[in-house]
């Protein structure tokens, strides 16, 4: 793989558009026409149970506006994230939206980062009211759909789509019999009905169907659970908790006899988990699925400019593919605040506006993504299926370092048979 180059200057006549008279330009809420300065959202998790990956994921976005605001901003305006935590806490989360929708020093024009889906949902009509937009730090399928989500805005595929792959990925690698066990709710069961959707039509054979039978609830028994599993005869697992959950329950499972594989959703897994007793299990048993491309895997623009801005802004950051992530978030926002401007209309009815005119240009990192049209023509149905490697794993490093998180790519960017047919419907729906 080439050697990163230094972070691009962003192109005027390309990323971004040439700016309006300033005089003609509406601000409201979140914008300081003073300062030339924009706030944005993040309501991340920063204590809760995904704080070891929400915290990278933060750090790299504040890198994006660091390396971005140097170098012009916005067509000449700075953006300035407002980051709260809320431990992925719901009600706490909520409070933390009231005062970002709200008229204060922290209020935002849009919200970069919004975490969970059911914090998303729970602020879903707030949104319309309001008029922000919100780029969740989820993958639930039901975004797309304009009566659920029509001011969230779904990035990558959702946690049904990658089901759908990472199970049809299992079934031709390792069999026919297999096992489901999810979180209740939106992201645990949207991913048992693509799981499921998957297996139907491939004829598969489900031995166990735990969907929803996992609490997320820290300190939780996981014993019923191992106990089917071991009993069941599965050929594989597919998962859908967060890592915390998964490293007992797969170490638990092989403890008690079970030699079956694994595969899992995005947040099933933590690289961390490679330092720990259960890593040389992974190492043999488990399927990483995800929504990117990693960390210096391909020789893109996207790419080059996370990998020089790190090591520019965060040189002591801990290395990890996460910051992939982060930049997305940031091409997201400043590509829709850029339109906003160049219509000449910054409030947030504006930025509503232009975030539904887009496609958002993710060079490279991820497939380009818009949110104007036909939900089904327009939802993305590739995931990336990755193999780990403890072998490969490079603990301890930094970004200044050539490392490595024990993944490599088996396929991808990939798209099942049962995805590329699928007629785009929420798969799970709250009550």
């Amino acid at each position: 793989m080439a050697e990163p180059e230094e972070a691009s200057e962003p192109d005027a006549g390309e990323e971004m558009a040439e700016p309006e008279e300033s005089a003609a330009l509406k601000t409201g809420l979140g914008v300081d026409p003073d300062t030339m300065t924009i706030r944005v959202g993040v309501n991340t998790d920063l204590s809760g149970p995904f704080a070891p990956l929400t915290t990278k994921i933060t750090d790299g976005h504040q890198v994006y506006w660091e390396w971005l605001n140097d170098r012009g901003g916005v067509q000449g305006w700075t953006v300035e994230p407002v980051i709260l935590d809320n431990g992925y806490d719901v009600p706490r989360f909520r409070e933390h939206y009231e005062v970002m929708s709200g008229e204060g020093d922290e209020s935002v024009v849009m919200f970069s980062t919004s975490i969970g889906s059911p914090h998303n949902l729970a602020i879903r009509g707030e949104l319309l009211e309001d008029h922000l937009v919100a780029v969740p730090l989820s993958w639930y399928s039901g975004w797309a759909d304009p009566e659920i989500g029509q001011n969230v805005l779904e990035i990558q595929a959702n946690y049904c789509i990658e089901a759908m792959n990472g199970v049809t990925y299992m079934a031709e690698t390792y069999g026919d019999k297999w096992a489901l066990i999810t979180w209740p709710g939106d992201y645990g069961e949207d991913a048992a009905i693509g799981a499921k959707l998957a297996a139907e039509n491939l004829g598969l054979e489900l031995v166990y169907d735990g969907q929803g039978a996992v609490s997320p609830v820290p300190g939780t028994d996981h014993t019923p659970v191992i106990t089917e599993i071991v009993n069941s005869g599965a050929d594989w697992v597919w998962i859908a908790t967060s890592a915390t959950q998964t490293a007992p329950i797969m170490g638990g499972a092989f403890q008690a006899g079970f030699t079956g594989h694994w595969g899992g959703s995005g947040p099933s897994w933590n690289p961390a988990l490679l330092n720990t007793p259960v890593g040389p299990l992974a190492d043999q048993l488990y399927t990483f699925s995800y929504y990117t491309v990693l960390w210096n895997a391909s020789d893109s623009q996207g790419m080059r400019d996370v990998i020089a801005a790190m090591r520019e802004y965060r040189p002591e950051a801990p290395f990890d593919d996460l910051y992939v992530l982060s930049w997305i978030y940031g091409l997201i926002t400043s590509q829709i605040l850029d339109q906003a401007i160049t219509d000449g209309d910054l409030t947030r009815a504006g930025v509503e506006a232009a975030a539904k005119k887009i496609t958002a240009d993710l060079q490279g990192l991820a497939p380009d993504q818009t949110w104007s049209g036909e939900p089904n023509a327009n939802i993305v149905r590739e995931t990336y299926i990755y193999d780990i490697d403890l072998a490969a794993y490079t603990p301890g490093r930094t970004v200044m370092d050539e490392g490595n998180n024990g993944i490599s790519l088996i396929k991808g960017p990939y798209a099942s048979e049962t995805a590329l047919n699928w007629e785009y419907e929420p798969c799970f729906k709250a009550s």
